[in-house]
């Protein structure tokens, strides 16, 4: 590359990828443009269609835009800052700024692959152009492909590939420089404040989530003590076993290349701790895998991966599906979690395929009611991750849980919340049953429940429905997929 800018002046449109270092575009921009100016826009088309004036989400991004800019300031530049439809502001920001180009990370939702190619057509018609760069994914698109050149649908070949190809060189730095190079600084008006933004203060903090690079920061140092342990605490929600960098990875506020760079290094160099690295490593691999998915295949936003599935006739049951929401279904693992997202919008990632299996398979419903109050509660939430999840669970989606294995929230909360401890948290009215009862409490003797102060009902529900019924009903609602085969499991 030549050492003299191609461009004399540039713009970062900053989306999910909310630092200033190890940062794909930003990286591009300053080694080839003389000065760069930084924009984020709260995009009206996504926040005027959130229910909630009081979105968690909408707070860690805003708290992630302030402290963003804040650096900037100190480099000398500053954020541009919209309050705007991004197909319009991101045309008529870089023709009041002047600039080249645009520069930004790719996004693989179908709803930004569109706003991009809007955005791209304007800035062209005004001799402009958009340049977007991998940023969130360690391998995208057409870059991991089966033996005949054809994505993969099964997760574990598509892994295999995936470590094969690996290479430093896919996860090195992508290094920054700031200084001297950014546009701006004291002229830019600061960031408007949540409330301009029409939105609430949640109190994250309190529930201990720090936004922005510097709350991922926190978060990893952590997580990197705890890496070794991984493999065996990730699934016990009542310990501090994951690494809880999802809402970081979502936004961008770290990068995917800084932890699966340690996670590889880890696992080569640390006999102690491989197990664990190794396992985490390939969680951040089904990232990938899902983003490839949602690439390649876009229809499963509203549709079944494998379309056979859609022939499924769900149940139509709106009070079945409020007491999940809410955490009344009588299944005491079940009502926790779901009591965990709306208390914190974070659930344990063993909880949400409990709690998504149960819906699904115990209480008939489509998966895409669940899918979608995911959607609207996560902090974390992610398009490609949380769909992927929703469909293995549902045995409608690539290399999902086979359609005849339902989870048994019972043996579940048995074996993950072996002393109750993560029930008694949430479900505060069921804290004195005895361990052995406290995962099904229909189960306990009337003198346990009187001794627990619980009466079935009236503290605590009573189950909305019968597993066991339940099972047999499922089976053959996917019977209409393939007949049911012999020894079909339960876990």
């Amino acid at each position: 590359m030549s050492s003299e800018p191609e461009f004399d002046s540039v713009m970062v449109w900053f989306r999910r990828d909310l630092r200033a270092d190890d940062h794909a575009a930003l990286m591009q921009a300053t080694r080839r443009a003389r000065r760069v100016h930084c924009a984020f826009v709260f995009d009206r088309e996504i926040l005027d269609a959130l229910p909630d004036r009081r979105d968690r989400r909408v707070e860690f991004i805003h708290a992630s835009v302030l402290e963003l800019d804040a650096l900037l300031r100190r480099a000398g530049g500053a954020l541009h800052v919209r309050h705007a439809h991004a197909r319009e502001a991101i045309p008529a920001l870089a023709a009041e700024l002047g600039v080249q180009a645009v520069f930004a990370n790719h996004d693989y939702e179908p709803s930004a692959r569109d706003r991009d190619a809007a955005v791209g057509l304007e800035l062209a018609s005004a001799q402009r152009r958009l340049l977007t760069f991998k940023d969130q994914a360690i391998f995208e698109r057409d870059e991991v492909l089966t033996g005949q050149g054809r994505p993969f649908s099964v997760f574990t070949p598509y892994r295999n590939a995936w470590m094969k190809r690996l290479s430093p060189a896919d996860l090195a730095a992508h290094p920054v420089r700031l200084e001297g190079r950014l546009a701006g600084g004291a002229r830019v008006p600061a960031p408007p404040t949540l409330a301009e933004l029409g939105f609430e203060a949640t109190g994250l903090r309190e529930l201990g989530v720090a936004p922005g690079a510097s709350g991922a920061r926190t978060a990893f140092e952590d997580f990197a003590k705890r890496i070794g342990r991984y493999r065996d605490a990730r699934d016990y929600p009542a310990i501090r076993g994951p690494s809880y960098l999802s809402v970081h990875l979502r936004f961008g506020t770290i990068s995917i290349r800084e932890l699966a760079r340690f996670a590889w290094q880890t696992q080569q160099a640390d006999p102690g701790s491989a197990d664990g690295a190794a396992t985490w490593l390939s969680e951040l691999v089904w990232r990938d895998f899902y983003f490839q998915i949602l690439h390649h295949h876009p229809r499963v936003v509203d549709e079944s991966f494998r379309p056979e599935y859609d022939r499924i006739r769900w149940v139509d049951d709106d009070a079945a599906f409020g007491a999940w929401c809410e955490g009344r279904t009588g299944f005491p693992l079940v009502d926790a979690a779901m009591l965990q997202l709306e208390h914190s919008g974070y659930m344990h990632n063993r909880l949400r395929m409990v709690s998504a299996s149960f819906l699904v398979k115990d209480l008939g419903l489509d998966w895409r009611r669940g899918e979608r109050h995911f959607a609207r509660k996560l902090i974390d939430y992610d398009l490609a991750a949380n769909n992927g999840g929703w469909q293995w669970a549902a045995s409608t989606g690539c290399d999902a849980q086979p359609w005849f294995r339902i989870f048994n929230p019972v043996t579940q909360s048995e074996k993950f919340d072996p002393q109750g401890r993560f029930i008694r948290r949430y479900l505060p009215a069921l804290a004195a049953l005895p361990d052995r009862a406290i995962h099904a409490p229909w189960t306990a003797s009337a003198d346990e429940l009187s001794a627990a102060g619980v009466t079935l009902g009236a503290h605590y529900p009573l189950p909305v429905v019968d597993h066991d019924a339940a099972r047999k009903a499922t089976l053959a609602r996917y019977s209409v997929v393939r007949r049911p085969r012999a020894g079909a499991a339960t876990t």
